[in-house]
């Protein structure tokens, strides 16, 4: 059976991607952080036991901070392919923690590609990049937009797509940089915008919660549904020549479009709930994200389901069943329309919804 690597396993794209391989029947090995606390929420739905003959989910740990560490751990897993969706992803917390977020999302792709190069394995490698390279890039963006980068996060993800570049280019790695625009789900850390709206909608609806603050309403967001996005990364690297991808639904409304799209879901008026806190705003903001998915569309034959609308459906109704509300079950219904047997809502949402801010995403 095909074997693949998984940094960030425990993160709401490697949960999902976990998920998926599995589906394909794959073995998956995914690289988790040693903590002091459990940070496994996400994907305890799919744990298997190691001893299980049957098993195919192994759970190793390790940094993106250690290099012997990887060059030992991708020697000894021998995968067909590798996923680094690890980093320090939150783009306000890379103001405060600069050199950290350089180490773990800059440095540490340079990391897993030496391990690749060094150990002579031929896996295909998929780097996570991010639309937030593009920065104050005009929209749409593609392929062969200029990166203009605006916070230590886009700066570090910006090395870490020309290093891989670099490593296809000279040593002939396969090697492709999925540049996903922001894909979001009921798995989204709790810090982040989209998570923290649905889940205070919830929570203000269950009366825990009065308000929410948040920084610049008027940033133009592409917001798509993360299951979706991983099946791309994934098809990635089935073609037949390793190159990059730009991936979103070319639509990007305002967070403030998003925001009363949620509030409106179950009948309450946003700006009754909503306060502007200025440490939310970013010292150098981001304006206007819009993808140009043509050529992934074209070349991996995909395409996004899952509207803006639908996303802010299906996470409010996951928060409402997380705070011991009954859904209203819009969200439910787009997901089974939408999806095949590899995820549904039964595959652990209310588990992982209660663990979802433990570690980082």
């Amino acid at each position: 059976m095909p074997k693949a690597l998984i940094t960030g396993v425990t993160g709401q794209d490697g949960s999902y991607l976990a998920e998926f391989l599995l589906s394909k029947g794959y073995e998956v090995h995914g690289m988790i952080r040693k903590a002091s606390t459990f940070n496994t929420g996400r994907i305890d739905h799919i744990y298997q036991d190691p001893h299980d003959p049957k098993a195919r989910l192994f759970l190793h740990y390790g940094d993106l901070s250690q290099s012997e560490m990887l060059i030992y751990l991708v020697y000894n897993v021998r995968p067909d392919e590798v996923y680094n969706l690890g980093a320090q992803s939150h783009v306000k917390v890379s103001f405060e923690m600069p050199e950290y977020t350089g180490s773990i999302t800059g440095l540490g792709t340079t990391r897993i590609l030496e391990a690749i190069r060094s150990s002579g394995i031929k896996a295909r490698f998929y780097q996570a990049s991010s639309s937030e390279m593009f920065g104050s890039a005009p929209p749409p963006q593609k392929e062969d937009t200029h990166f203009e980068p605006r916070s230590p996060y886009a700066i570090a993800k910006t090395y870490a797509y020309w290093m891989t570049v670099n490593y296809r280019e000279a040593y002939g790695l396969f090697a492709v940089n999925g540049i996903l625009f922001n894909h979001e789900s009921p798995r989204r850390g709790e810090t982040f915008l989209t998570r923290k709206v649905t889940r205070a909608v919830a929570r203000i609806l269950s009366g825990q919660q009065d308000k929410v603050f948040l920084g610049n309403l008027d940033a133009r967001r592409d917001y798509g549904y993360a299951p979706e996005y991983v099946e791309v990364m994934w098809r990635m690297l089935q073609h037949e020549v390793s190159d990059d991808y730009v991936v979103g639904t070319g639509v990007a409304p305002t967070i403030r479009e998003f925001v009363q799209e949620a509030f409106d879901y179950v009948g309450l008026d946003w700006e009754q709930y909503v306060e502007i806190d200025p440490r939310y705003f970013r010292p150098t903001e981001v304006d206007y994200l819009q993808a140009d998915s043509s050529k992934a569309r074209k070349l991996l034959d995909w395409a996004p389901k899952v509207t803006y609308k639908d996303l802010a459906r299906i996470m409010v109704d996951a928060d409402m069943e997380a705070v011991g509300l009954q859904p209203i079950g819009e969200g439910l219904e787009i997901i089974e329309q939408s999806f095949g047997d590899w995820h549904r809502w039964e595959t652990g949402v209310t588990a992982v919804l209660k663990n979802a801010n433990k570690g980082f995403d």
